[in-house]
């Protein structure tokens, strides 16, 4: 008992000691602190922050030493009001999206976080329910972002005649049609046209296409690349081999079991969701691969690699997607970000299931 008494005042010393040794407490600086502490306004000091309007140079280079100095750090708030921002820029998000398309929709926002994160933006999710804009009707009206990301499962037509019409900045991940739309999109009809074209010179005469959902652009550029393949090579399509809306298993278990019957060789599935229900099925029926029939994806992803047999996907580049229609948005916005002009491109990674 005497062990723990001690224990406790030796405590209580300890606390009492750190309070009398406390140092005084850092001081926060506003922009008019600064201000009043050089000498100047705080126009002047705003100017040599943001780098923008007339400033002296011996000026700049005061006000950023002492900025240094203080380690003084913008309020993002204050800021925002000051020139009318929020400095928050919304990613739409489809509310149907499965969980097996959770890795594509991650890797972009990675990008998209990345970028927004060195301008001092916050990304907002909002999730939109087909062609209902309701969602960013109350973002509008309540001006809670600058921009708006619209994610390839939300590109609809009705969405961005909303967008266009309330004067909203926004950038599509997807093709546009529309000269007057900010966009940013993979390689989607070429990429499909060179991994099909591959297939047929291996000698395939009756290739399967297991399309996704018709209303998404990207499920058209795709299908336009499979159809542009044979045409170039001059095979004709076997149009009873095609299944679009393929987006769910029962779906694609029954065009499996058709395309079997239909004597393909060969199946193309438009992405690593519906491939791996493709290959759920073949299991369930038993059919090898690749020594009964060739599998291909025209979307990678990991559970295709480490499938047994590897999947022939087509690899994207999905985080840099992110990142470009980042730095297009905040382009819009009147920021300067450095932007990487190389081309999106793609690589066709041939594996065990094309052998």
């Amino acid at each position: 008992m005497k062990f723990a008494m001690l224990m406790i005042k030796r405590t209580i010393g300890c606390v009492k000691w750190g309070v009398f040794m406390e140092t005084e407490e850092k001081k926060v600086y506003t922009i008019e602190d600064i201000a009043q502490e050089l000498g100047v306004s705080k126009t002047t000091v705003s100017r040599a922050i943001s780098g923008k309007g007339r400033i002296g140079q011996a000026t700049r280079e005061r006000v950023l030493a002492f900025i240094k100095e203080h380690d003084y750090r913008p309020n993002v708030v204050a800021r925002g009001l000051a020139q009318k921002k929020t400095y928050n820029l919304a990613l739409l998000m489809p509310k149907d999206y499965v969980a097996t398309e959770f890795l594509f929709f991650k890797d972009c926002m990675n990008g998209i976080c990345e970028v927004a994160s060195q301008y001092d933006y916050d990304i907002i999710i909002s999730i939109v329910d087909g062609e209902d804009v309701s969602q960013i009707q109350r973002l509008d009206a309540n001006r809670k972002v600058d921009g708006m990301i619209v994610s390839r499962a939300v590109v609809s037509s009705k969405v961005q005649k909303y967008l266009k019409q309330c004067k909203e900045p926004f950038v599509l991940i997807g093709p546009s049609h529309d000269p007057n739309v900010a966009f940013v999109d993979n390689k989607n009809q070429e990429a499909g046209k060179e991994l099909t074209s591959i297939m047929l010179m291996k000698g395939f005469k009756n290739l399967a296409l297991l399309g996704g959902n018709q209303s998404y652009d990207v499920t058209g550029s795709r299908y336009q690349g499979f159809l542009e393949a044979h045409k170039e090579i001059r095979v004709p399509v076997n149009e009873s081999l095609i299944f679009m809306d393929a987006d769910n298993q029962v779906a694609v278990s029954d065009a499996v079991k058709r395309l079997l019957e239909e004597g393909a060789d060969g199946i193309v599935c438009m992405d690593d969701v519906i491939c791996s229900m493709c290959l759920s099925s073949l299991r369930e029926k038993k059919i090898q691969i690749p020594s009964e029939i060739k599998v291909a994806s025209m979307y990678d992803s990991k559970n295709l690699e480490y499938n047994n047999p590897p999947i022939t996907s087509i690899r994207f580049d999905t985080v840099r997607l992110g990142k470009m229609a980042c730095v297009k948005l905040l382009k819009i916005l009147g920021e300067n970000p450095q932007e990487d002009t190389r081309p999106l491109n793609y690589q066709v990674v041939l594996r065990e299931s094309t052998q």
